[in-house]
């Protein structure tokens, strides 16, 4: 899901990406249950809760993935993250983006380093700013 490529990423905006990353998210809190996922997760039970009313919740990419992990349908949440972080900078090089060039396609929303720290997983990243930068390289990638 997170890793999945976006097909044509000019009929889609970021945040209908986000949107299809956490309608995802509450089918599998939906299936599970509300306090398994959070006792399984880590997540609380308030936020996993009101993903399922549809309130607007935040969560991080490290978040959605052990979220996932709960269903028998992903992998775990570590291969998750590892299949994440490595597809994103696979999708950079074939759009032939570092992570300058990737700043600038974000308004320089954020510096570089910051850019580099999240997608390397050393700074925490939201999905929104993960469905940001993904359908952003997705638009400049050609193949």
């Amino acid at each position: 899901m997170l890793a999945d490529e976006i097909q044509d990423a000019e009929a889609v905006t970021a945040e209908d990406v986000r949107a299809e990353y956490e309608a995802a998210l509450a089918r599998v809190v939906e299936a599970e249950g509300v306090d398994a996922v959070a006792e399984a997760s880590g997540v609380d039970a308030e936020r996993l809760a009101a993903l399922v009313d549809g309130e607007p919740v935040e969560f991080t990419v490290e978040e959605a993935a052990g979220v996932f992990a709960v269903s028998d349908d992903w992998p775990d949440a570590e291969g998750l993250l590892l299949e994440v972080r490595d597809n994103l900078m696979l999708q950079m090089s074939s759009a032939v983006l570092d992570v300058e060039a990737l700043a600038s396609g974000l308004d320089d929303e954020f510096d570089p380093k910051e850019i580099q720290q999240k997608i390397e997983g050393r700074q925490p990243m939201t999905l929104g700013e993960y469905a940001r930068i993904y359908h952003h390289v997705a638009s400049e990638n050609p193949y």
